[in-house]
């Protein structure tokens, strides 16, 4: 008798707390929480991949895979990959994945990045231009990063950080007119799927993001590494016949 006393006291406690919502309970409790970092391996390139709400997943996973896989590749340089974004709770894709960063570029103290990737987001050529911090954080990275990579809108934040001047980009098809628009000082090309111009590859992103990353691959690695990471995604890779820009 008594236990079913306290079952019925339960149940009116719970149906009388306040509703909320799901994602701020998660991010209630994981900021709580003692935050454990990832680990990351020594001698490799640190990859780092810019996320916020809004980040397109074919942009952010496309890269995300190719270089992850280099750690399954022997006697090479491989990297670490990882996500950083302006907090430490979860960000949602423009598709409704939800992620949660590994790193938190406002407050984390970040390991040195080699490889800065910012994949296109769902408000990169409006409101994400405005976020000071996040453009200021580009601009340091790429200070001390080896390279730096955009996929589809990604390249309107390098051109907003400044990155571009004087170098060649490119970017989503149909956004390159808006983008000769916006930064009418910058040279932009078409029919190509991606520029690799000093430290900077911008890419039209979508799907070809693979090429973007493989390409990256092959200049560090070699042809036969980044022909066995495409073979390992069932992807067919033959850079001669890819559309590109290698500005020497």
């Amino acid at each position: 008798m008594r236990n079913f006393f306290f079952m019925l006291c339960f149940l009116s406690v719970i149906s009388c707390a306040p509703k909320v919502d799901n994602k701020e309970v998660i991010n209630r409790v994981l900021t709580k929480a003692e935050k454990v970092f990832l680990k990351l391996e020594k001698n490799r390139y640190n990859v780092a991949f810019l996320i916020m709400d809004g980040t397109f997943n074919t942009e952010l996973t496309a890269p995300y895979d190719i270089f992850q896989h280099t750690i399954f590749r022997k006697n090479i340089k491989a990297m670490n990959v990882f996500t950083v974004a302006n907090t430490d709770n979860s960000i949602v894709t423009f598709e409704g994945i939800r992620i949660l960063p590994d790193f938190n570029y406002l407050k984390d103290s970040l390991p040195k990045i080699d490889i800065l990737v910012v994949p296109s987001a769902e408000h990169h050529l409006d409101s994400d231009l405005e976020d000071k911090s996040m453009i200021d954080f580009v601009k340091k990275v790429s200070k001390e990063a080896d390279y730096v990579t955009s996929h589809c809108d990604g390249a309107f934040v390098l051109a907003k950080a400044g990155l571009l001047e004087g170098r060649v980009s490119t970017t989503f098809p149909s956004d390159i007119d808006k983008m000769r628009t916006m930064f009418p000082e910058l040279d932009i090309r078409k029919d190509v799927l991606f520029v690799h111009d000093g430290k900077y590859i911008t890419s039209a992103g979508g799907a070809k993001s693979f090429e973007a990353a493989l390409y990256l691959c092959e200049f560090l690695y070699g042809k036969k590494i980044a022909e066995s990471l495409a073979g390992g995604l069932v992807i067919e890779w033959n850079l001669e016949a890819i559309p590109h820009l290698v500005v020497k």
